[in-house]
């Protein structure tokens, strides 16, 4: 399990400019949390909905409140997207997450060169395991809607940029693999989030075909934690 920072209790009164939320504390108090994730959010939040906040000591911080995660009436959803990244690292290490199991080294935001590209980073880099090399992304979603969850919530130019660079990877003889992590207890079923981002679910879907492995992984949220409680391998882009 990962284990989360303690958490405050709160309630979400707005959310604007992208990275700041106000939020009433279960003791009265209103504070202005930073809000960690650049996408929409949506289906992730309204006003009045339960949240719990991180607290940060440290004084260079313009925002000691971080907004952690929000129930939506079906359980918590974690929206802080640079926490997904630590959980998925975790749950590869601890053997959780089977389709990148027998690895024994860990690279974490490596960098990525190949010719045509400026240089990137990837998530994760595993290697010295039964397979070849693998670059992995990961990406939090949170979007559902009926039992679809879906990424993205908003165009993302650099997400359809990791995709390419996947496939560049298989080019050079590593595995690339983007895991998906749900983040949140809603939806039975991935799809890319065609209506919202159709260039991104056509990359998507054409990267897989070049080899780029999919890999949905079932986040749950306890107290004090996030723990991954299973992991599949779609046939196809579309549904788990």
């Amino acid at each position: 399990m990962y284990k989360l920072p303690p958490l405050t209790d709160g309630t979400i009164l707005k959310r604007y400019k992208r990275f700041l939320a106000d939020i009433e504390l279960s003791d009265g108090r209103t504070v202005t949390a930073h809000c960690p994730n650049t996408g929409a959010m949506t289906t992730c939040w309204e006003p009045g909905a339960p949240a719990q906040l991180s607290h940060s000591d440290n004084p260079k911080r313009k925002l000691p409140w971080t907004l952690e995660r929000v129930n939506m009436g079906r359980g918590w959803i974690g929206v802080n997207t640079s926490r997904v990244n630590h959980i998925v690292a975790s749950a590869i290490a601890g053997g959780y997450i089977s389709q990148l199991g027998g690895y024994s080294q860990m690279q974490r935001e490596p960098v990525f060169k190949v010719p045509g590209y400026p240089n990137s980073r990837f998530d994760i880099l595993l290697s010295d395991g039964p397979d070849h090399d693998a670059y992995v992304e990961v990406k939090n979603t949170t979007l559902v809607h009926g039992e679809v969850i879906s990424f993205p919530d908003a165009v993302t130019e650099r997400g359809r940029k990791h995709l390419e660079l996947l496939a560049e990877a298989i080019k050079l003889g590593f595995r690339g693999v983007i895991v998906y992590a749900l983040n949140r207890p809603e939806g039975r079923y991935f799809e890319p989030a065609q209506e919202i981002d159709p260039k991104y679910a056509q990359t998507l879907e054409r990267v897989a075909n070049l080899g780029v492995e999919i890999v949905i992984a079932r986040l749950r949220h306890v107290h004090d934690g996030v723990t991954v409680s299973g992991s599949t391998s779609p046939p196809g882009v579309c549904r788990t």
